[in-house]
């Protein structure tokens, strides 16, 4: 059948659906909203009229045979890849399916530590076991990068067992690995190259961007379609190449997402596919220009460094997102959270995260010029009414982890809560994290350094906000009883 990406096949649908005026003795209770007047004020008729449950008309998106079914051929059309699958659990879900449909328990992994938490909760599920490569990290800001070609050569070599490779595509910051490269040396030795393209969906279709998973022949990647690419926040996309099984990848997706997927969310996804299929290219020129011109401004004002593509060197920084606004403030006194407070608070801009050297504001099909120097004026005017010095600031944010056993393991473990002072040494059991980015600090198995628990301390000095661990104010940590 010959695909047409002006097509929209569950958008289509869902009109024909409300159209007929269906009397509904199925879920949801709400019944098109009737059920709940407050909520149909707040939302609108025309949501709640399309909430509605799998039928036969709608298909069903654990196992799609009509309008669904098309509807990922297009997607996966509109990507380049073999296949893909509508993701309605966000895009956490679909990279721990990337990594359960690739490992077992035992199995080896080999990832960067700068990973997403989702990675490494896919791990404690499956009980693959991790093999950190460590992030090249840039000393002035403080930020790790990518993976190294040497690095993964070394890895590759020492675990020749290892089934499959993690890679970000890009890091929150916007950095890009030599993902080409990356995608040769995992084939060669039979491993699998999985690729967390969260920040990435815009790749695939704006001219003079970084390298896609899918145009290099990597094997399966997940995308944050709501972040960059238009639809509704939660709602992503799997993409697969041809040599893997979409069936059993859509047995280990059926695993752990919903069997009442939402039409708001699946229809957000197939009218944002058909948009950037059809306006990609022109809308991501306008979002490039938009970032290229903040990042001009911003970088004029002196004291705050947006930084892009001039850190490429051909490795670790092998090319840059060009529609990101990554700034670094240490050299104005404040931590990029106590900026990312003042923007939102006395300027009322919310950027995307703020952590303790570095913001980040992300440029997208939504944004307009005047938001952009909204965004400059406020800068200009916190470096001129707080700027400090910066003696005394925290200088890096990655921390090289020690691993004494594996992430399922250390959380499954017998664990006891101590406070922080008290767990210099001892083995992690669970999660501690800023968020977001969600990049941990400590992740179970871990060994708690005093580099770490200088982080956690800082970081809630600074006002991030931690997460993961069972206590909610990150006073106390799990500890594995029986340390090794």
């Amino acid at each position: 059948m010959m695909l047409s990406q002006e097509r929209a096949p569950i958008f289509t649908a869902l009109n024909e659906y409300r159209e007929k005026r269906i009397v509904s003795f199925d879920v949801p209770g709400h019944k098109q909203g009737k059920g709940n007047p407050e909520l149909t004020e707040f939302l609108g008729k025309q949501c709640m009229s399309v909430d509605v449950n799998s039928m036969k008309p709608l298909d069903n998106l654990c196992h799609p045979i009509s309008v669904i079914k098309e509807a990922e051929e297009l997607m996966a059309d509109a990507f380049g890849a073999a296949h893909a699958f509508f993701m309605v659990n966000g895009t956490s879900s679909a990279v721990q399916a990337m990594v359960m449909s690739t490992c077992k328990r035992g199995d080896k992994i080999i990832m960067p530590r700068n990973v997403h938490r989702s990675s490494i909760n896919a791990l404690i599920v499956c009980g693959a076991v991790p093999v950190y490569v460590n992030p090249g990290v840039n000393k002035k800001l403080g930020i790790p990068l990518g993976m190294s070609v040497d690095s993964l050569k070394k890895a590759v070599a020492e675990n020749p067992d290892a089934k499959a490779i993690i890679v970000n595509n890009p890091t929150y910051y916007g950095v890009c690995s030599n993902l080409r490269e990356i995608v040769k040396i995992a084939h060669s030795a039979g491993m699998k190259v999985l690729v967390d393209e969260a920040h990435g969906t815009h790749f695939y279709f704006g001219d003079y961007m970084p390298l896609s998973a899918m145009s290099v022949g990597a094997d399966m990647s997940a995308v944050s379609m709501h972040k960059t690419g238009g639809s509704l926040t939660q709602s992503s996309a799997l993409l697969i190449g041809s040599d893997m099984n979409p069936g059993y990848v859509r047995q280990i997706i059926n695993l752990t997402q919903t069997t009442s997927a939402s039409y708001l969310l699946l229809s957000s996804l197939d009218i944002a596919r058909r948009n950037l299929a059809l306006n990609g290219k022109k809308i991501f020129e306008r979002v490039t220009s938009l970032a290229s011109y903040g990042i001009k401004e911003i970088n004029k004002l002196g004291g705050l460094y947006a930084f892009s593509r001039e850190l490429i060197n051909g490795d670790d920084i092998f090319d840059f997102d060009p529609t990101k606004i990554s700034v670094h403030t240490r050299d104005i006194g404040l931590a990029g959270i106590e900026v990312y407070d003042i923007l939102r608070d006395r300027f009322d801009i919310q950027i995307e995260f703020g952590d303790i050297g570095n913001i980040l504001a992300i440029v997208s099909v939504g944004d307009r010029i005047l938001n952009v120097e909204r965004l400059i004026s406020a800068l200009y005017e916190i470096k001129r009414l707080y700027t400090k010095n910066p003696a005394g600031m925290l200088d890096y944010e990655y921390i090289e982890p020690h691993v004494v056993c594996s992430p399922q393991e250390a959380f499954y473990s017998d664990k006891k809560q101590v406070p922080l002072d008290l767990a210099l040494g001892k083995v992690c059991a669970e999660f501690v994290m800023c968020y977001p980015p969600g990049i941990p600090i400590l992740a179970p198995g871990e060994l708690i350094t005093k580099e770490a628990l200088e982080y956690i301390k800082y970081a809630k000095v600074k006002g991030c906000n931690l997460t993961g661990a069972e206590d909610m104010d990150t006073n106390n940590v799990n500890i594995m009883v029986h340390n090794r």
